[in-house]
């Protein structure tokens, strides 16, 4: 199919509209709780200072530093889902062609670093 293949007119563009309503919903709660994660860890009191214990300090200083990470990836991989879902509600309004590869290229790799950075946290969280 080539890039400027036109969609099927049968299909309704109000339904597409509302489906990518939701899974941009369903991806905002990803990425709030992700950085409720990152505000759990951060709000931890650090363990009293112990010689025997600087591996537990590092580590947990670690753990909210790569879950600040994740949220810093999920807040962007979420912006740019966010620009994708008004790019193509644009184009459905407007047009009835396909929609380019490039959108859907962005909106992958925006789904895969969610994805990663919810994985991430999952594994980082306590």
């Amino acid at each position: 199919m080539s890039a400027a293949a036109v969609r099927d007119p049968g299909l309704q563009p109000e339904r597409t509209e509302l489906s990518w309503g939701r899974t941009l919903l369903a991806i905002l709660a990803a990425d709030l709780l992700i950085w409720r994660s990152w505000a759990v860890a951060a709000s931890q009191p650090v363990p009293a200072p112990d010689p025997a214990s600087n591996y537990i300090r590092w580590a947990g200083a670690a753990t909210t530093d790569f879950l600040g990470v994740c949220a810093l990836a999920a807040m962007v991989a979420t912006v740019v889902l966010c620009l994708c879902v008004l790019v193509r509600v644009r184009q459905l309004r407007h047009s009835s062609h396909a929609p380019p590869a490039s959108l859907i290229r962005w909106a992958a790799a925006g789904v895969i670093v969610l994805g990663a950075a919810a994985v991430a946290a999952i594994a980082l969280g306590r």
